[in-house]
């Protein structure tokens, strides 16, 4: 699945990083523990770089004037920079954030008591309630990949200013049946991250492990992401 302008996304390798830091300010800065990065020539805003023994990752806000298409990523540390590496940049990558990086339980928030839409104690120091078909006050998810917002968003930049709405409102299933989209758009708080509100439709199946998916652009997110519904 290619990477969407305005997601963030993980860059995995060695000798990218000395050190371990993140970013404690918005807008992000392009540089930290002396690591840059460009996509296409465009400096990448950063969320956190890491070092360990095994691997060294980098988080970064894909920037969000980067063209769809083949693109150019090189890394640069203390001045050096890293052979270019080829990635695909694409309109729409959806995904949904999870407790477990990808898979497993949702980062799907009821509204308006900000509890985990997971089974009641699932989660230790966490509270958590299904989700309840029909909730008018409905879920909140996080998710990523969602392309193009209006008004512009700045790369870097939280969304606090305004409301930014999805130029395309995604699909969102819930079991197999379509939730209704109450907003698309970019999170408030977060920089890179897009917030989905719905409301689960009758008929919706319940359980502790109902997959959820975000379907747009001709991509669907993966089925092994859950939520509980009762």
């Amino acid at each position: 699945m290619p990477v969407t302008p305005g997601s963030l996304i993980s860059i995995f390798g060695s000798n990218l990083a000395a050190t371990t830091a993140t970013a404690d300010s918005i807008p992000l800065s392009t540089v930290l523990g002396n690591v840059s990065v460009t996509v296409n020539g465009v400096s990448a805003p950063l969320n956190g770089v890491f070092h360990t023994d095994q691997f060294d990752q980098i988080n970064a806000q894909l920037p969000w004037n980067v063209a769809a298409g083949n693109a150019q990523v090189v890394v640069t540390r203390n001045g050096v920079p890293s052979a270019p590496q080829t990635v695909q940049v694409g309109q729409f990558s959806p995904g949904i954030f999870s407790v477990n990086f990808g898979v497993g339980q949702a980062i799907a928030i009821n509204n308006p008591d900000g509890s985990l839409a997971a089974p009641a104690g699932s989660i230790p120091g966490l509270s958590t309630r299904p989700a309840k078909v029909g909730d008018p006050n409905g879920l909140i998810l996080l998710a990523t990949g969602l392309g193009p917002v209006t008004p512009d968003a700045v790369s870097g930049h939280d969304s606090t200013d305004t409301l930014r709405h999805t130029v395309t409102t995604p699909v969102v299933m819930v079991g197999g049946v379509a939730a209704q989209v109450l907003f698309s758009g970019l999170s408030p708080n977060f920089v890179g991250v897009n917030q989905i509100n719905i409301q689960l439709a009758p008929g919706t199946p319940t359980g502790d492990k109902v997959p959820i998916q975000i379907l747009m652009g001709g991509l669907t997110s993966t089925n092994q992401v859950t939520i509980a519904v009762q």
